[in-house]
């Protein structure tokens, strides 16, 4: 194997490289980022997209080039051949990615879901002041077009700036809904968020029974991206909340989360009514 390596061109030599290079280079920025190395607008915009990109479009140009000189070789060869061709691939599967994100981030232009539009879960002191020491994005009035808040200002189109926070949730396809609590009671509900935050892996879980809430604290695994989540438990249903700290859009994670929460939430209550 080693000599197969040592007799190849180059240029093959070069693809190959810097295909290894590419998942380190990623996983360099993500993880720089979840250790607090750099900020996390340095670690996903600059390095992930914008610095990516450089290293996508290199990589892909050299597999290019690779891939002429090794079709007009002689003997052609398949080894360099297959290389070059996955030179290709790989930079276009990547593109692929983004784009995919790029949709995501479209179809989902805010980050903070709730189940209740009109009177959103609210979270505790405790969680507000770990909010505002990392600071995170402050939460937004959902009545308010997103036009007139400073986070979105000149960075929504014209379509969504008029519309609110519960307009937008309101309008999703996907739109998560309150879970009743049927024949639970408000401490069997608070139990069952609790169980189902754990099960889902969220840490710094609380549950305030006079309050009647329980909150946890999501982390994204390559990043290291913090979402806080809260459910409030009433007399009659449990109304989730999930916010990110930082960013614009959240590509649709909220969303997921608070419709994974409450199907555990449900399958457990469920369990132990019977």
């Amino acid at each position: 194997m080693t000599a197969g390596m040592t007799n190849l061109p180059k240029h093959t030599k070069l693809v190959l490289a810097l295909l290894a290079f590419i998942p380190l280079y990623f996983a360099i920025a993500a993880l720089g980022t979840k250790v607090g190395i750099w900020s996390w607008q340095i670690g996903l915009m600059t390095l992930t997209f914008f610095g990516g990109m450089i290293v996508l479009g290199v990589t892909a140009l050299v597999a290019l080039v690779s891939l002429i000189l090794s079709a007009r070789a002689k003997p052609r060869r398949n080894g360099p051949l297959a290389a070059a061709i996955l030179g290709l691939l790989a930079p276009g599967a990547a593109l692929v990615m983004f784009m995919s994100a790029g949709g995501k981030a479209e179809q989902n232009p805010i980050h903070d879901i709730a189940t209740d539009t009109g009177n959103p879960p609210l979270f505790s002191a405790a969680t507000l002041d770990a909010r505002a020491e990392a600071g995170a994005n402050p939460l937004s009035d959902y009545q308010i077009p997103l036009g007139q808040l400073e986070l979105y200002k000149e960075r929504v189109s014209p379509e969504l700036a008029v519309k609110s926070h519960a307009q937008i949730i309101t309008d999703r396809k996907d739109r998560p809904a309150p879970l009743p609590l049927g024949g639970a009671s408000k401490q069997e509900g608070l139990a069952a968020v609790a169980a189902a935050m754990a099960a889902m892996g969220l840490t710094d879980i609380r549950t305030d029974n006079e309050i009647g809430i329980v909150e946890g604290v999501a982390s994204s695994f390559w990043f290291g991206f913090k979402d806080d989540v809260v459910a409030r438990v009433g007399d009659s249903q449990i109304d989730f909340r999930s916010v990110s700290r930082v960013g614009i859009s959240d590509l649709g994670a909220n969303t997921a989360r608070i419709i994974d929460l409450r199907a555990r939430t449900e399958a457990l209550l469920g369990a132990a009514s019977r």
